[in-house]
């Protein structure tokens, strides 16, 4: 599948190109939506086509802990220590529920990658609003 850019196809288990996450661990920085502040990366994964962030979303979802497949990163501040991907709070909001036992199960990866898809936009990188 090809990466996430314009006029290409979503692929949510592969960082983009021009990401540079390679060889960083990003445990610990902070992850905005396109709409604000969500939480920080709990773990990342750097999997050959099987990449994700587990979100600690601390008091924003009641502790909850939400899984971004690796292609909704639109771009990575490394002097900020910042993850930003680009979609809404609501759109996170309304994610299948994390389950950290079954994260590496094929149809939960399926329905997640397949919700993440369905609102995957096209957006090109950098048009998130930074803070």
């Amino acid at each position: 599948m090809a990466r996430s850019q314009p006029g290409s196809a979503f692929d949510p288990w592969r960082y983009r190109a021009d990401t540079t996450v390679t060889g960083i661990d990003l445990a610990g920085y902070q992850v905005e939506a396109c709409d604000g502040g969500i939480g920080k990366v709990d773990q990342a994964s750097h999997a050959v086509n099987s990449s994700y962030l587990v979100v600690d979303t601390g008091p924003w979802f009641f502790g909850r802990r939400v899984m971004l497949p690796a292609g909704t990163v639109n771009h990575v501040d490394h002097n900020k220590r910042k993850v930003h991907v680009d979609r809404s709070k609501d759109q996170i909001r309304a994610a299948p529920e994390y389950d950290e036992t079954a994260d590496t199960d094929p149809a939960y990866r399926d329905k997640l990658g397949g919700y993440y898809g369905d609102t995957y936009s096209a957006i090109p990188p950098g048009t998130a609003r930074e803070r």
